[in-house]
């Protein structure tokens, strides 16, 4: 027992780890809100079909939160539409060279950050489809038909048109009526369309139903093709090469991923797109490149000019910002 009155004072030796133990903590709650500090927030909008997985992927298994970014990904119908949301409701968004080029044309300063895919003869991914039993044997076949495309207005159509005219058929002869990717096969099979511009993973579907490919209308215009790609407002972008070049970065990671991983990959594409599982598994994936130069834009320029779609001076070279 101690005296009374007596008090035992704190040893030296805790004395010291307990400020040891207040500094620690410190010093974790500022690296921590450094951290938090140093992470960037993306809001970017995809479209939900093959082309776009290695964002999927990044997402996923946290590469992009760990190269430094908080990154919300969104759905989309319609690429076309998204050009007037970019540095309001997005940061990044999926497009093309076509809606990009219009966009610029129009007076937004809009411009590509990064490559996503390219089309190439040895690895398609859009199609021209017909029924089997159709009496449509070649794309010269197609005047006076009604065909199905996602977008009047957008890529795949303006190769079409593109295409058309090179093989010697007026592009006025065939009528494009707008159909979702989704119910492309029913409209086919109900002969409310003659044929359907469709890509994958819904391509691979009406294929494996023994539907017939008249070409790839995306090839008309070169081999190897930009197709889809990402694009940010100007301004958003030249204050944010940083970011790009983490996002970029996110994308190549996640394209090593998908190398090595094909199961799991194709289960998180699965998840995105809805597809099933056995679908998502026969599909073929995109050549996928997340560099973009301006002479990739300039063959879009000269097909939109030909066929009259584009008026305004559109500079390419002044349409890329990427990472430094």
């Amino acid at each position: 027992m101690h005296p009374i009155g007596r008090t035992d004072s704190v040893r030296p030796g805790k004395r010291a780890f307990g400020k040891l133990l207040l500094v620690a903590a410190a010093i974790l709650a500022l690296v921590g809100s450094t951290a938090q500090a140093q992470t960037t927030p993306l809001r970017v909008a995809f479209v939900p079909v093959a082309t776009w997985l290695p964002a999927w992927v990044a997402k996923d298994k946290g590469i992009f939160e760990k190269n430094g970014l908080d990154v919300t990904l969104s759905p989309i119908q319609n690429l076309s539409t998204l050009p007037p949301t970019l540095g309001k409701q997005f940061d990044i968004g999926a497009s093309t060279a076509p809606d990009l080029l219009k966009a610029a044309a129009s007076g937004l300063d809009v411009v590509a950050v990064a490559g996503e895919a390219v089309e190439t003869a040895s690895n398609q991914n859009v199609f021209l489809i017909v029924k089997k039993d159709s009496d449509i044997k070649s794309i010269k076949d197609l005047k006076g038909k009604v065909v199905a495309t996602p977008t009047i207005g957008a890529v795949i159509n303006v190769a079409f048109l593109h295409w058309l005219k090179a093989n010697g058929v007026e592009p006025n002869s065939v009528r494009a009526v707008e159909v979702a990717f989704p119910n492309m096969g029913d409209q086919l099979k109900a002969g409310r369309v003659d044929a359907v511009q469709l890509m994958n993973p819904f391509a691979g579907q009406l294929l494996a139903a023994g539907n017939v490919s008249l070409g790839n209308p995306l090839l008309s215009v070169g081999d190897p093709v930009i197709f889809p790609f990402w694009i940010a407002e100007g301004a958003w972008a030249r204050s944010n090469t940083a970011a790009i070049g983490k996002f970029v970065a996110s994308l190549t990671e996640a394209k090593t991923f998908i190398e090595k991983n094909d199961a799991e990959a194709r289960a998180i594409m699965a998840k995105y797109t809805r597809l099933p599982p056995n679908v998502a598994n026969a599909i073929s994936l995109p050549a996928y490149d997340f560099s973009i130069k301006p002479a990739q834009l300039d063959v879009w320029v000269k097909v939109l000019r030909e066929l009259g779609q584009l008026s305004g001076n559109v500079d390419a070279n002044r349409m890329v910002v990427t990472a430094k």
